[in-house]
């Protein structure tokens, strides 16, 4: 018989802080440069039904050495950068940045009738890949398959997900950094949604409601790091929405400077430089 499946517990939690990016942009931050949610460096929440809040957006500006994967629930956004990539996502859809040696972007905000609320995560690149060619992509709602769960689903953006039952989906977004996975789950009141979930770094932020972990509360605007387990044991008793992020850590340094995210100071002066001298995006 095999032995029973090990529910995974909190080790900690992280509660996010408000902030401001971009011209201005009013956001919920969580952000870790020292390895503890490795591949993952940073989660920003953007949720406004007020205009004044977000609708300076992103100027252009450039990064090196990380991903960006953008997430829209209500709202829009617009990219474009020095590649000539344009794109507008809506409710539900993502767009994907790999920065590599260098890229320079923008994104503009779009409303609708619930104003803009969405997330950008940042993944650290491993030390081979910080200076690749940059890349971009974007998927559409339609595109991210659906595992069920009892009164509750996720939406799988990236990496593979498989219930207790054995279903199994896998993201479109089969590149991020870290062999890492994101998905949205939704719970109703009472929903409960039990992953096989063995990934070695294993986070859940959670944005509405209520969400028991394996009895344990956690509430909007809190992220959950997770201990070893194979089980992810999700419930929520009034209803919850929340992202799941999994990957596996790189365990390189990690040095961090504005938009630019190395393993080394001096290649953060390079990068620097390279952005003074007009050589940042050079292949």
């Amino acid at each position: 018989m095999a032995a029973p499946l090990e529910n995974r517990t909190i080790a900690n939690l992280i509660h996010s802080h408000p902030s401001q990016d971009g011209d201005g942009v009013k956001i919920q931050r969580i952000h870790d440069f020292g390895g503890g949610i490795d591949p993952f460096l940073m989660l920003d929440e953007l949720g406004s039904d007020s205009p004044d809040d977000y609708i300076g957006g992103f100027p252009p500006h450039p990064h090196r050495g990380i991903q960006t994967l953008t997430y829209i629930l209500h709202g829009g956004l617009t990219h474009g950068d020095h590649l000539d990539h344009t794109s507008t996502i809506r409710a539900g859809d993502a767009q994907w940045m790999h920065t590599g040696r260098g890229i320079v972007h923008s994104e503009m905000p779009l409303t609708d009738s619930q104003g803009l609320h969405g997330f950008q995560l940042w993944l650290n690149l491993a030390a081979r890949d910080k200076l690749s060619p940059a890349t971009y992509r974007d998927v559409r709602s339609d595109e991210m398959p659906h595992l069920q769960g009892d009164r509750a689903e996720l939406i799988a953006l990236g990496g593979r997900w498989q219930n207790e039952g054995g279903n199994a989906v896998e993201g479109p977004l089969d590149s991020l950094a870290g062999k890492g996975a994101v998905g949205h789950a939704r719970l109703s009141a009472g929903g409960t949604l039990s992953l096989i979930m063995a990934d070695e770094t294993l986070a859940v932020y959670v944005f509405e409601g209520e969400l028991m972990i394996d009895g344990e509360a956690v509430g909007a605007g809190q992220l959950a790091r997770l201990g070893n387990g194979q089980r992810l044991a999700l419930r929520s008793e009034g209803g919850a929405q929340c992202l799941i992020l999994a990957g596996t850590p790189h365990r390189e340094p990690i040095v961090h400077y504005g938009p630019f995210v190395m393993n080394h100071p001096h290649e953060i002066e390079q990068a620097l430089a390279d952005y003074r001298d007009g050589t940042f995006t050079a292949s």
